[in-house]
């Protein structure tokens, strides 16, 4: 696959290219730059670190303000820094359980805790939760201007300065000014803003703010598709003394007045007309809010206080620096910064308070713990694509291309409707995440190219597989030190594997990596197939984003890696089996949930372990494995625990037509579950249709059936297919531990689950509570009394 040719016509100059400078001949990233780097000049911070009691696991800090600091000449700025070691930056993270992070759990004074890296480190049973004496001395608070204790450690990552997100914005400026930023797409032209630009326009965004009424701690709303100005809107207004608020493009226009007034946005910024007609009609609602922006396209109609990017840019342009300077010298790295709404899957959002220290440091020590490297050595470029309200996407296109250097490109709005892939073949990343809906996305169109290849081409991929996925599992057992790879793994990288890399555009990414939800083995192993491992994540909004991270020389399947450095898990209250809650503990660790001290109470014990509510074990080596959710878990008429994940996603692996799966089964007397087939997604709302896909037709034609749609498969239609899934759910069957995990009953819905149905959360998450309401009816006529439930032996028809 040869790259896009870069159109020299395009559309009008962008507000960008008008204000910032004239486009250069080097916004595409393969084209050789000329570069002057400006020497790093770094100036250590006046900080006062006062020891506090020490808690059970490390010592904490009270922030004192760093005082006056000399200014960065070429932006006319405060800047207070501090000594960094020369770290690299980037990557990633999961937020597997960021939707309900606080969970119930049963205290046992007597229990057993495993401790995955410091055996001494926390109690036996959990501890009663804290309380909130004097601002600033305890490791959590809910109130919008608290501080919190900093959890430093006295060697190591741990006893890394603590910066604020300008200290780190700064440093970067001084020592990679001239190196691009971010990039994005005008017509088929690729624009770039540079280091030294982008800092200079977040200044300008943080006294539009400031001259717009921006308060202190008061929220900074950002509604829209990942763009330059979704980046610039929110560092414009932490420099500014708010909070920077990602708010879900999903949204309803209620969702979003709650998320407003929760964090009392004094300005909202929305991408489009469509974005800002749910403002609107709330607007009325918001006693906080002063403004309103849009960043992309024309307004279609003028309104008081309503502005567009290009107006709310200039606000700002020619006012002094003083105001701005006093604000930013004044921050603390123990302060709020930005806020993470969790997406309320089993009640209101919640909003995660994350400090500046939070950010930084979180970027710190990932960008190390997966060697990315510094800008001047070989720049890391990102594409930027899935939504920004999370945790995730913000610390691996953000954050951590901050720390080290790197360039972020944007993807087009529709990157998850299909162009997603051109941008890739366009940009190469160097690092690439996926959430598993997108791995899988490309398996199946990759399958689906493959059945129509040529006899030959089918037959040397299926060796070429064969042998990729043993030599990729010989050296995983190796932890990457295969000392020389076997010549048919080197034939085979020359005849498929670089092959399929370049169609993907993942020829010079060396970090792939899923996270945010669970991924099946099957996609793992054929992405390992074809040379391509797949790096999973595992971290939730309230750790920052990551807290396990598996690396190229420590991975295994199925496992989400090892600790990142500095931090601490311990699996509390562990069955025989070893599963128990996986909690954290680090400077990751968020400070609480923004006016809910019931709920950080929840979530933090009184040693400052982070539970996560997730379900996890250590193998021998310490690689974490995530075996469910507490709140997942379904606990039988029978008093059986039983995990659902595992059961579903062996369904799923059973029938290749299956794409989505749902146990049920809680307070029930037997298992069910209900299954979508593998649909044909609408490019433009990314709503399922009805047309199977064409992996699925070619299933069904290999069974014997001629359906191509799933109302034809659907409630039993086709007897083929209905026995070809109960075959699947058989030898499901066979390997269940008990009878109890059997699955007694199953239906195939009319359609399959999605974000816009409302079955999937944003990061394509299964959002069960919704499910199970909104298929109320199908449930309970599993449940209805009948002469004899489905057995391998007496099935009956689905209903």
């Amino acid at each position: 696959m040869c790259y896009m040719h870069i159109c020299r016509q395009r559309k009008r100059p962008s507000f960008w290219s008008q204000t910032l400078r004239k486009p250069k001949k080097k916004g595409f990233p393969l084209l050789k730059q000329k570069r002057q780097i400006q020497s790093s000049v770094f100036q250590p911070v006046e900080m006062h670190l006062t020891a506090c009691e020490p808690t059970s696991m490390s010592t904490a800090v009270v922030m004192e303000h760093p005082g006056d600091a000399s200014l960065l000449q070429s932006c006319g700025t405060a800047d207070s820094l501090a000594s960094l070691e020369d770290a690299t930056a980037d990557s990633t993270a999961n937020e597997s359980s960021e939707e309900d992070s606080a969970c119930a759990r049963e205290e046992q004074s007597n229990a057993k805790v495993e401790h995955s890296i410091h055996p001494e480190s926390g109690a036996t049973a959990r501890p009663n939760s804290l309380s909130l004496p004097v601002k600033g001395t305890e490791l959590w608070t809910t109130h919008r201007d608290g501080e919190v204790k900093l959890r430093m450690g006295k060697s190591g990552p741990e006893a890394e300065p603590p910066l604020t997100v300008d200290q780190m914005f700064t440093s970067t400026v001084q020592r990679f000014g001239n190196y691009n930023a971010l990039g994005w797409k005008e017509g088929e032209q690729w624009m770039t803003m540079t280091y030294n630009e982008y800092y200079k326009t977040c200044r300008i965004a943080a006294k539009s703010f400031l001259k717009l009424g921006l308060e202190k701690y008061h929220g900074v709303g950002i509604l829209g598709f990942n763009s330059v100005e979704w980046f610039i809107a929110d560092i414009g207004a932490i420099l500014a003394g708010g909070f920077a608020v990602g708010i879900y493009t999903t949204n309803s226009p209620e969702a979003c007045q709650y998320v407003a007034e929760n964090c009392q946005a004094n300005i909202l910024v929305v991408e489009n007309h469509k974005q800002l007609q749910k403002i609107l009609q709330i607007q009325d609602k918001l006693p906080h809010l002063k403004a309103i922006i849009q960043y992309k396209d024309e307004l279609k109609e003028k309104k008081p206080n309503l502005y567009t990017w290009a107006e709310f840019m200039d606000l700002g342009r020619d006012e002094p620096d003083a105001q701005l300077d006093d604000i930013i010298s004044s921050q603390k790295p123990n302060q709020c910064c930005t806020l993470i709404y969790t997406s309320g899957t089993t009640g209101q959002p919640k909003g995660v308070m994350l400090s500046h220290d939070n950010l930084t440091w979180t970027a710190f020590v990932t960008g190390q713990d997966v060697s990315l490297t510094d800008a001047d050595k070989l720049q890391e470029v990102i594409v930027s694509y899935l939504p920004l309200s999370h945790i995730a996407a913000q610390m691996i296109d953000i954050w951590l291309p901050m720390k080290a250097g790197g360039v972020t490109y944007f993807a087009e709005p529709d990157a998850l409707k299909g162009s997603l892939v051109n941008t890739l073949r366009e940009i190469r990343p160097t690092a690439f995440m996926g959430v598993p809906r997108v791995w899988e996305k490309m398996q199946e169109k990759m399958k689906s190219i493959g059945a129509k290849s040529s006899t030959v081409r089918r037959k040397v991929a299926s060796w070429a597989k064969d042998v990729g996925l043993q030599t990729n599992l010989n050296k995983m057992e190796l932890n990457g030190n295969l000392s020389r790879k076997p010549f048919n793994y080197r034939l085979a990288k020359r005849l498929v594997f670089r092959k399929v890399r370049k169609a993907l555009g993942l020829d010079r990414c060396t970090r792939c990596y899923t996270g945010a939800a669970p991924i099946t083995k099957d996609t793992l192993e054929f992405f390992l197939s074809l040379d391509i491992p797949l790096f999973e994540l595992y971290g939730m909004s309230e750790s920052s984003g990551p807290h396990t991270i598996s690396l190229p020389d420590a991975f295994r399947l199925t496992s989400c890696g090892k600790v990142i450095p500095g931090c601490k898990t311990k699996i509390f209250s562990p069955d025989a089996d070893g599963n128990g809650e996986i909690c954290f503990w680090g400077r990751h660790v968020f400070m609480g949930y923004l006016n809910m001290p019931d709920k950080t109470e929840e979530a933090l014990d009184a040693d400052g372990w982070l539970h996560s509510g997730d379900l996890g074990k250590h193998d021998q080596d310490d690689f974490l494995f995530i075996t469910g959710r507490i709140k997942e878990l379904i606990i039988t008429a029978g008093g059986e625990n039983i995990p659902p994940v595992p059961i579903e996603d062996a369904v799923k692996e059973a029938v290749p037509l299956i794409s989505n799966a749902m146990l049920i089964g809680d307070k029930r007397k037997f298992l069910s579950m209900l299954l979508t087939i593998k649909s044909q997604v609408n490019t433009e709302t990314g709503a399922p249709e009805d047309e199977l896909t064409p992996e699925a037709v070619e299933v069904c034609r290999k069974l014997g059936s001629t359906s191509t749609r799933v109302s034809e498969i659907s409630g039993g239609r086709d007897r083929v297919v209905h026995a070809a899934i109960q075959e699947g759910i058989n030898r499901v069957n066979e390997k269940a531990t008990s009878n109890a995990q059997r699955i007694q009953k199953w239906t195939v819905l009319e359609k399959d689950f999605s974000i816009p149905g409302g079955e999937l959360g944003p990061t394509m998450k299964l959002k069960r509570p919704v499910v199970m309401k909104m298929y109320k009816d199908q449930i309970e006529n599993f449940y209805k009394e009948v002469l004899t439930p489905t057995t391998p032996d007496n099935p009956l028809p689905s209903k």
